[in-house]
């Protein structure tokens, strides 16, 4: 069970690769989560008190332990001119469509790859590969985001060409991916107009992350009460260098300026 979120990943898949080669994001000294407080399995064999202590210790050890598989991520990405982005958002933001047409106007001309993150079913690397991209699904389980472990075993997996582009789709959720560096280039949170503008403010961790704020599904927006300008307000207060872009997956309109800062990135 990962420490830092209480999340656990004992049904970790990757597809490929077989379970005795898959390795816990936590290491040894997970924790039981009873009630609002957890105790260690270390602690209950020695028969040591409740330490919250103990549980800052472990929390520590888990993000140094995947900021150096991190580490090792992004120098692989260097080496090879891959250029790796990290996409979040909360379920329902539409990631998965704008990541499918999004790869329909790149892949022509530009070597691309996926890893999709998901709790369960390989849905969306179904979706992924009928685009003729490689993709490779893993499945969490328990667990509510991805690590550096789980990308640095699909990365070897799914093997993308020099010079590509990477996109890893993390699990639907804006708290804890926001913690957990991957190797990427950066992060881009997709924010979908059926949401409230005030999610930057209520998330602010996950946007102060994000190096770009994918506001998605503004087609939308006859229909709702959505104030555009409040949200991009929003975000900029927790993060006053996010980059901003209004969007829609569906309809195309907005994704022409979408691939040029995809273009834009590469040449940075």
């Amino acid at each position: 069970m990962c420490s830092t979120c209480g999340c656990a990943s004992g049904e970790l898949r990757i597809e490929g690769v077989s379970g005795d080669a898959l390795h816990s994001h936590d290491g040894g000294g997970h924790c039981h989560h009873h009630g609002g407080h957890a105790h260690s399995h270390q602690e209950r064999a020695h028969g040591l008190p409740y330490a919250p202590r103990r549980l800052v210790d472990i929390e520590t050890e888990v993000l140094a332990k995947n900021n150096h598989i991190a580490a090792h991520n992004r120098e692989h990405f260097a080496a090879a001119s891959i250029l790796a982005l990290n996409l979040v958002s909360s379920p329902g933001s539409g990631k998965t469509t704008l990541l499918t047409n999004t790869l329909l106007r790149l892949a022509p001309r530009q070597a691309c790859a996926v890893i999709e993150g998901d709790q369960q079913t390989a849905n969306d690397a179904e979706r992924i590969r009928a685009t003729g991209v490689p993709a490779i699904q893993v499945n969490t389980g328990k667990g509510c985001h991805l690590d550096a472990q789980m990308v640095h075993q699909a990365v070897h997996q799914l093997a993308p060409e020099n010079h590509s582009l990477l996109f890893i789709e993390n699990v639907g959720n804006l708290v804890c991916p926001a913690s957990f560096d991957l190797g990427e280039h950066c992060k881009v949170a997709v924010l979908s107009v059926t949401e409230g503008e005030d999610k930057p403010l209520k998330y602010p961790h996950m946007f102060a992350a994000s190096r770009l704020m994918i506001l998605n599904k503004i087609d939308l927006l006859p229909y709702l009460n959505f104030d555009v300008e409040a949200c991009i307000d929003n975000a900029r207060l927790v993060n006053p260098q996010i980059d901003v872009i209004q969007l829609s997956a569906t309809t195309g309109e907005g994704m022409a300026r979408w691939l040029a800062w995809l273009e834009q990135q590469q040449c940075a």
